[in-house]
């Protein structure tokens, strides 16, 4: 079973080696326990991809293809996308702790996860595969519905994310401008 959970162990230390090793001197991330190590891999990949994602789409939209799929008046202002950016920051470390618990669920044998398709088999594969996906888009959408439903959530968590969530302040910067504990609510069906 150590040498099974090693794979992937092996895998994650990969993810660690292209990111952290891409990105950062050796000294300052090696020392640091697996664990952390994966949650500062996630963190800054995270990062990455919601800063890149969000410049090459403003960049198209806004202004290569500027009032073509979207009207000049409902382009959000500089300050808007600033702002929306701002609460995904703060928000960012605590998203980045849900997979790096998974992971460290899957590394020490505490779910039944399987490193090959071989492992369980094509129909196998196929069949989780479904149902995950059933169970993960049902339970968002339950989840997403009671912070609508339940006012003191709604008041207190997910108005946060429906300020920017308007015709003239909608950008890519808004989806993960959430309340922390209102965006790993809505993540914890993953």
């Amino acid at each position: 079973m150590d040498d099974y959970l090693g794979l992937f162990v092996k895998e994650t230390n990969l993810y660690n080696q292209i990111v952290l090793g891409g990105l950062l001197p050796e000294k300052l991330w090696t020392p640091l326990p697996h664990f952390l190590q994966g949650w500062l891999r996630n963190y800054i990949a995270a990062t990455l991809i919601y800063f890149i994602s969000g410049v090459l789409w403003c960049s198209y939209i806004y202004h290569i293809k500027r009032n073509v799929f979207v009207p000049k008046d409902a382009i959000p202002s500089r300050k808007a996308m600033l702002l929306q950016i701002y609460v995904a920051m703060k928000a960012m470390p605590w998203y980045c702790v849900l997979p790096t618990i998974s992971e460290y669920m899957v590394e020490n044998g505490r779910t039944r996860c399987f490193s090959r398709i071989s492992d369980v088999g094509w129909a196998s594969y196929v069949w989780n595969f479904g149902l995950y996906f059933l169970i993960v888009e049902f339970g968002i959408y339950w989840m997403h519905r009671e912070l609508h439903d339940i006012k003191p959530l709604y008041k207190y968590l997910h108005a946060t994310h429906h300020i920017y969530n308007k015709q003239n302040t909608l950008s890519p910067f808004a989806g993960l401008a959430f309340h922390p504990i209102d965006g790993i609510l809505q993540a914890l069906p993953h």
